[in-house]
């Protein structure tokens, strides 16, 4: 008896001392005092927007010279998160008024921002896409976690008494900003993927960033809005209710796929790494992509070529790794047979794992980066390979010797240079010395009998 009473006195003092660490309202601002706050950092006109487009500029400058520093300091200037909050607040009080005109701001600031950022692309003289321009193009399941707890965490601080540096933490880690350059350079090049793509995930950021500040103000009981009579006051809170599950169920949509996607490609990589180790035979290009119920898993392999039984064992192996309904696609044959078929497909693949590295730079391990560096090295060593010709040395050595008996010897080969030219070498030795006519008429020749474009004799 005496035991279940100290484990009932100890579990309550668990209690009170977690509901004592953990209490909100604890030096927490009076609720008028934060609405107020919040409903002034809704508002964007004169200043406020003037500090929106000097912030987007820096920002879009950051992304194109590719400076992290730059663009956390432009976050740090950006207003946008005063609307975002603003909705969360209006759907936690009942106040359809301050959702409609949050929402009539954050639209402002984005028509804003995407046409201040399309101008500067525009005029800008550098286009290349960086990796922190890249990194803003597809979201991910961090993203959204992200996003909701940077939510909770701008809400709890800004309704606190003492005003802390959370609320510029928030803005940072959420990133709103650099999604709205990337939109802004994806529409001023006519890139609709980067455009849509980044859209996708400040649309991702914004809801998820009300959602957490919804959840914490019907958390903190904030007093709700009071209306003249119950008919209104009805009305309202149906409004209300539809605006909240069309923005929540959504969302959770979006993030369910987002969830499966990450964890699909996660499975993916893991049987990829695992299963397609061989001596003689090397994955050199994998992609997957995942689309309503059908996800593939495309692999171009170099060497020696598998047998059909083995990929069936692979294809078997599959349900190992999470992946039973998955189809995988295996390109193969890629060898010396058919040189001028490989060496542009080695060239296709070389640029497209180059744009990989650069859009996983953030969202990937180091691992996977240095071995899509170890495939591109492979890439480039067989295409020089490839680009190096295997000239009949034996049959034009012969021909030589019946125009020129004093012959003594002949080669001939390609060698590349430090910028990555290739020059054609003819090397000839002759027992007499040369006649500058006879030079002329054989470097003549040779350029006609090996269709060498550079070709370089050298007489010794």
């Amino acid at each position: 008896m005496k035991e279940n009473k100290s484990e009932v006195r100890f579990w309550a003092a668990l209690k009170d001392f977690m509901k004592d660490r953990f209490n909100l309202h604890e030096d927490a601002e009076r609720e008028s005092t934060t609405i107020s706050d919040i409903k002034k950092g809704v508002e964007f006109k004169g200043a406020n927007l003037w500090i929106l487009v000097f912030a987007i500029l820096i920002a879009s400058i950051g992304l194109n010279v590719n400076s992290t520093a730059v663009i956390i300091g432009a976050m740090l200037i950006s207003p946008l998160m005063g609307p975002i909050i603003g909705i969360g607040l209006g759907a936690g009080i009942n106040d359809l008024e301050l959702i409609k005109k949050a929402m009539r701001n954050l639209g402002v600031a984005v028509l804003v921002s995407v046409l201040t950022s399309s101008l500067y692309f525009l005029i800008t003289p550098l286009h290349e896409a960086q990796s922190e321009l890249l990194a803003r193009t597809n979201p991910t399941l961090w993203d959204v976690l992200i996003a909701f707890f940077g939510g909770l965490a701008g809400i709890v601080a800004g309704s606190r008494k003492e005003k802390s540096n959370a609320i510029p933490g928030v803005a940072i880690a959420t990133a709103l900003m650099p999604p709205l350059c990337t939109a802004g350079y994806g529409l001023a090049n006519g890139n609709w993927y980067y455009f849509v793509g980044a859209f996708y995930l400040f649309f991702i950021n914004s809801v998820f960033i009300s959602v957490g500040t919804f959840l914490i103000v019907r958390a903190l009981k904030y007093p709700k809005r009071k209306f003249e009579d119950a008919a209104t006051e009805k009305r309202v809170k149906s409004y209300i209710l539809i605006f909240v599950l069309i923005t929540i169920i959504p969302s959770i949509y979006l993030a369910y796929n987002v969830v499966r996607r990450t964890l699909f490609e996660q499975n993916a990589r893991n049987f990829v790494n695992t299963e397609f180790i061989f001596d003689q035979t090397q994955v050199i290009n994998q992609r997957y992509s995942l689309q309503d119920e059908k996800s593939i898993i495309e692999l171009t392999l170099y060497g020696k070529i598998l047998a059909n039984e083995e990929i069936d064992m692979l294809k078997r192996k599959m349900t190992n790794y999470k992946l039973r309904d998955t189809e995988l696609v295996v390109r193969q044959g890629y060898q010396e047979d058919n040189a001028e078929q490989t060496k542009q497909e080695f060239e296709r693949m070389s640029e497209s794992l180059k744009v990989d590295i650069l859009e996983n730079f953030y969202s990937n391990s180091e691992e996977v980066i240095k071995s899509k560096d170890e495939q591109i090295s492979l890439l480039e060593r067989e295409l020089l390979r490839i680009r190096i010709k295997q000239y009949p040395i034996s049959d034009i050595s012969r021909e030589l010797k019946i125009q020129y008996e004093d012959l003594n010897d002949f080669s001939i080969g390609d060698m590349m240079n430090q910028n990555s030219d290739t020059f054609t070498y003819a090397v000839l030795s002759f027992k007499k010395r040369l006649s500058s006519k006879d030079f002329v008429k054989i470097e003549e020749w040779l350029k006609v009998r090996t269709k060498a474009d550079s070709l370089i004799v050298v007489v010794k």
